[in-house]
């Protein structure tokens, strides 16, 4: 049971509501996915530097961190 909550939290890291998906959270993973292009085009088109890489790593943190936790 923990290891399915690690393997959820890896892969919402890796994308965006994935895990969330998978903890049968639809919602909370359409809105987390959403959420992962917005930051990524804002970063992309406003801050593409070392700033921008980490508002994004910190999101996808968050979106593991947030599967991790739901499970």
């Amino acid at each position: 049971m923990q290891s399915d909550a690690i393997v959820n939290g890896v892969l919402s890291f890796i994308i965006p509501g994935l895990g969330q998906a998978i903890n049968g959270n639809r919602n909370r993973a359409i809105v987390m996915f959403i959420g992962m292009l917005i930051v990524h085009a804002a970063v992309y088109y406003l801050a593409n530097n070392i700033v921008g890489s980490g508002i994004s790593t910190l999101y996808h943190l968050y979106a593991g961190y947030d599967a991790y936790k739901t499970y």
